[in-house]
């Protein structure tokens, strides 16, 4: 059976659903606190790819580091990924990991239909 990785924030509701969903279906679970974690550049820029997003795309802009980095000013994507490495606060959530794909597991919904396929 595969397993199913989570990028996962403990304090974050819709991340809690998106863990007890995974937990719930028939598949194995790896719930990877992220914020816990040290994140490489290879590894965040393997997450994009395998979610087929931009850094900016995965970024949560309502944060606050986000507007005290100036952010929505930077154009460029490898200094936007270094954000994401050095601020992990800036990475929306869940991510849902099978395989070479994953999703951002909101709306809920999302995660079975993801899952199923």
């Amino acid at each position: 059976m595969q397993t199913i990785s989570i990028w996962h924030n403990p304090r974050c509701t819709k991340s809690r659903e998106g863990v007890k969903i995974v937990e719930d279906s028939e598949y194995e679970s790896n719930v990877i606190k992220y914020l816990d974690k040290e994140i490489s550049v290879v590894e965040m820029k393997n997450i994009l790819q395998s979610l087929g997003m931009t850094a900016r795309e995965l970024m949560r802009t309502t944060e606050a580091v986000y507007k005290e980095l100036k952010l929505k000013e930077e154009m460029d994507e490898d200094k936007l990924i270094e954000a994401l490495v050095s601020n992990p606060k800036l990475i929306q959530r869940p991510i849902i990991i099978k395989g070479d794909k994953a999703i951002i597991g909101r709306p809920a919904s999302s995660i079975l239909e993801f899952l199923n396929t």
